[in-house]
């Protein structure tokens, strides 16, 4: 399981439809954008993990500007965005392969169970749609971006 983490001041996840304005899926404020990939053995012990490892960073600054608060100390909430091509390999050619990702079904079952844990943590969690082609705008926050691997 890889996560891309990205602090935001802000962040909305669109799908866009044919002759249609796109619609919105999923919209923070303060929190993290996770963009999420899986890999074929992943399971429930990758995916606790993470739920763990996610909400108890401490990415938000206290009142000296130290990074020591959690998403709990600052209310802050989780867009969670599937994102096969984490698990892209770029090494050979021009076209990257995807072998490394899990297949479909195998990935739209772990990333909805990854979102029920994180809900059950109590965090408010927003997503994207599994599979969708998706616009993703942000307003990072510092920049602070961290890559999670399990």
């Amino acid at each position: 399981m890889r996560i891309l983490l990205q602090r935001v001041a802000r962040a909305e996840v669109r799908v866009p439809v044919p002759n249609e304005d796109p619609f919105v899926t999923g919209r923070i404020g303060r929190g993290f954008l996770l963009l999420v990939g899986f890999t074929h053995s992943d399971g429930e012990e990758q995916l606790a993990w993470m739920a763990d490892k996610v909400i108890g960073l401490r990415l938000f600054a206290d009142p000296e500007q130290k990074m020591n608060l959690a998403l709990e100390d600052v209310d802050g909430s989780l867009l969670v965005v599937s994102q096969f091509t984490l698990y892209g390999d770029a090494q050979k050619g021009r076209r990257p392969s995807f072998l490394d990702s899990a297949p479909p079904q195998q990935a739209q079952l772990l990333y909805e169970k990854f979102i029920t844990l994180l809900r059950e943590r109590g965090i408010r969690t927003e997503t994207g749609r599994f599979g969708a082609m998706m616009h993703v705008d942000l307003v990072n926050d510092g920049p602070v971006t961290l890559w999670l691997e399990r």
